[in-house]
């Protein structure tokens, strides 16, 4: 029954974005491209604000935290440095009627067997080769038991730079980033250079990475192709356990803030960690449409070893000179690393509500304010002249300040709906009353409730109900 839930709710979330103009798959006209999504008029908006609240926080109302938008394609030997090229691969699985491909990980995990990373190739068949015996191993999609052993699968996304004769040569590959950290400390020390930054201070940026993820499913929970907002904080290592728990507070504080209820997230504490790091804790949101908690942000102490790496590899000093204390030292960093994409995903399942309206089903999305792709739309009663021209007087004056949307087509019950499923907060209606009293009626999204307010009124009004 849960799993049945999971599906319906997973439905119904990506019918509603596909059409509402939310989310479309990519390339749909050429039968799409697997986990690769487009993200339609109110979707960009939707992530739009939600990257906006996110740099507000980390960046603008902070004095540590400066800003940078780092290239995706960067040296090749970054990834060797930073240990991508030789060890960022997953184990997988193919089945050999259907063609699926699957993590040999993700399904030892279905039988309680629990594996890392570091789990050697071989140690990760001789567990498949047994579950093979046992006739437990099946294909997840078909029930094939013809599935193939475990191998090495590559998530790094290679592409070129140079002349189209020297494409196939090893020194022009190149690969897209698989995380936007990597940008950040390769330009740490022109930002302590530039900005006369001192520690503690951090590096933030919003932008796309890139894995050729053996399982992409779920919507845009897992993509091939999906934005990050990661901030970089370096400094003493004796500072680590202080601003660690500072930076944790902060970002859970922020959940709260724009509408996610505390029972419906939850921390993850990592018990087997990379070998650099010394913490590790993820936040988790619970999703209806994944059926259970998943994580959307990490917050890991790294230690030393990025800047370390690159100052060896690259053979430029990335110290850190404290000239108060006269001490010369390559700062610790502190890392917190959201996808974009998964913060869409889990304000549209934290948003999406059904509820009875008389005798009919009211879906609408519960959108925290701020976040809401559109604040109001202005809703003619009629298309009369007498009535479009005011209206379109009033969101011309309103869309200076907020996203307003103009829509005089179909009944207004079902303009109404239509405003409901994307979230819109606030509904103008100008009535044939506007023309005596000069006054509409604002319609409240999650209560509808209703109230008159004077046309001259209005941008003042919804000033303090948006802010």
């Amino acid at each position: 029954m849960a799993n049945e839930n999971k599906q319906e709710m997973m439905e119904k979330i990506a019918s509603l974005c596909k059409r509402r103009g939310f989310v479309y798959p990519s390339s749909e006209i050429y039968g799409g491209m697997q986990a690769i999504y487009d993200y339609g008029h109110y979707g960009i908006l939707l992530k739009n604000n939600i990257r906006d609240a996110w740099w507000r926080a980390m960046v603008q109302l902070r004095d540590d935290v400066v800003g940078l938008d780092s290239a995706i394609f960067m040296h090749p030997t970054t990834w060797v440095a930073s240990g991508h090229v030789g060890g960022f691969n997953d184990p997988q699985v193919d089945c050999k009627k259907c063609k699926s491909r699957f993590r040999a990980d993700h399904l030892l995990e279905e039988f309680g067997v629990i594996i890392d990373d570091k789990t050697p190739i071989e140690e990760l068949n001789k567990n498949l080769d047994k579950l093979r015996d046992e006739k437990k191993l099946k294909c997840p999609n078909c029930g094939s038991t013809d599935l193939t052993p475990a191998k090495v699968f590559s998530l790094m996304v290679k592409s070129n730079i140079g002349s189209p004769t020297d494409e196939l040569k090893e020194e022009n590959v190149v690969y897209l980033r698989p995380e936007t950290c990597g940008g950040i400390y390769l330009e740490y020390k022109n930002t302590v250079d530039s900005l006369h930054k001192k520690l503690p201070f951090g590096i933030a940026q919003v932008g796309k990475a890139f894995r050729n993820e053996i399982v992409a499913r779920q919507f845009i929970f897992r993509t091939r192709e999906f934005e990050q907002m990661e901030m970089q904080y370096f400094l003493h290592p004796d500072m680590m356990k202080d601003r660690y728990g500072h930076w944790k507070v902060e970002r859970w504080k922020w959940y709260l803030e724009y509408g996610i209820a505390e029972d419906k997230i939850r921390w993850y504490k990592h018990e087997k960690l990379a070998h650099y790091a010394s913490e590790a804790f993820d936040i988790e949101y619970d999703f209806k449409a994944l059926g259970g908690f998943k994580e959307i942000e990490g917050i890991h102490a790294r230690g030393d070893w990025d800047l370390s790496q690159h100052s060896k590899f690259s053979g430029v000093d990335l110290s850190y000179f404290d000239q108060e204390k006269n001490e010369k030292f390559i700062p610790h960093i502190m890392e917190t690393s959201v996808g974009l994409g998964r913060l869409v995903f889990m304000f549209l399942d934290q948003a999406y509500t059904e509820e009875m309206v008389g005798e009919e089903t009211r879906v609408v999305l519960k959108l925290d304010k701020r976040l809401a792709p559109v604040k109001v739309a202005i809703l003619p009663l009629s298309k009369k002249e007498e009535l479009t021209g005011p209206a379109k007087e009033i969101w011309n004056t309103l869309k200076q300040n907020f996203m307003a949307e103009y829509d005089e087509t179909q009944s207004i019950g079902k303009r109404y709906r239509r405003q409901d499923e994307i979230g819109a907060p606030y509904c103008v209606t100008v009535d044939f009353e506007t023309l005596n009293d000069q006054a509409v009626t604002v319609r409240d999204r999650d209560t509808m409730a209703q109230e008159r307010i004077k046309i001259s009124e209005l941008e003042d009004y919804f000033k303090g109900k948006l802010n």
